[in-house]
């Protein structure tokens, strides 16, 4: 993607912003499966995009679906999603442009007030069932596609059976892992969930605050139980006490309510994830996972 960079693309690129001149393009810091840029306009505008290969459009395309959907329900006075400006490919990249954030590391509270009320009005125009219509990615792979009535079922089939096979297919787990998830189920199956739409990929990477409002971006979004994306702000940290009293003015009680074995749960499906992807560590902690909650559930 470094010929995003050179002198020759920006007239190519400047069909996208309405023939405007393109000052400069600068490369950031981005994700593993795209590279990431500041593209700043004469007239003074400033964007970010990410470009990636040609083949890889569909998941820039998911992206800009899920960040159109976020927008629906979320409220602007305390969460900034970024509205989609362009996507589009060529024969070399795929580009998805959006708004230039100012991004900061201030106080979470509107951040995570912000989150409860997009979860809450997303719950209260649910769609009765849980899932995508389409197929995701969350990080480098691929995100399942289907619906189910019962929260446990689509968990099940639709998140962990895919990872868990192909973990197994890795040799980091084996067959036994099938029969952890059959108990998963039944224990989500008999807890009461209406479907919300959540970020999905909700670690520190993915927020920042401006100013004085929250913003999230990145999602690998879906329709599913809202404390998913509670349970993931607790894997990794970077969540401030601030964040979670903001979601409990919405939400009160909702965070001591989410006992760690629904934690355990949720997280298990990144984690794995993270050791398909990766290896390492985070194979080791996927076992842990799975033995702490047949502990818990069993």
């Amino acid at each position: 993607m470094d010929l995003l960079s050179k002198g020759k693309n920006l007239e190519s690129l400047e069909f996208l912003f309405n023939q405007i001149k393109i000052k400069s393009i600068k490369s950031v810091s981005g994700g593993s499966t795209h590279r990431s840029w500041h593209i700043e306009l004469i007239s003074g505008e400033r964007f970010f995009a990410k470009t990636t290969g040609v083949n890889l459009f569909s998941s820039l395309k998911f992206e800009y679906k899920c960040l159109n959907e976020l927008r629906k329900f979320a409220d602007s006075k305390y969460l900034e999603i970024p509205k989609p400006f362009k996507l589009d490919k060529n024969k070399e990249f795929s580009i998805l442009i959006l708004p230039w954030l100012p991004l900061s590391f201030g106080n979470q509270y509107n951040l995570g007030k912000g989150l409860a009320i997009l979860h809450k009005n997303s719950s209260n125009n649910n769609l009765g069932k849980f899932g995508w219509e389409e197929e995701g990615f969350i990080g480098k792979r691929k995100q399942k596609h289907g619906w189910e009535s019962q929260w446990g079922s689509f968990f099940v089939k639709y998140r962990l059976i895919p990872q868990i096979s192909c973990a197994i297919k890795n040799k980091f787990l084996d067959n036994n892992a099938f029969n952890y998830i059959k108990k998963i189920e039944r224990f989500l199956n008999n807890i009461e969930v209406k479907p919300s739409l959540i970020h999905g990929d909700l670690w520190s990477g993915n927020v920042g605050t401006i100013n004085k409002k929250g913003a999230i971006f990145d999602p690998a979004c879906y329709w599913a139980d809202k404390r998913a994306d509670i349970s993931m702000t607790k894997l990794f940290g970077g969540f401030t006490k601030d964040f979670y009293q903001g979601y409990e003015y919405i939400y009160p009680r909702n965070i001591e309510e989410n006992n760690n074995h629904i934690d355990d749960i949720y997280n298990l499906y990144h984690v794995i994830n993270h050791a398909n992807i990766f290896g390492g560590g985070y194979v080791n902690q996927a076992k842990l996972l799975l033995k702490n909650i047949h502990k818990a559930i069993n």
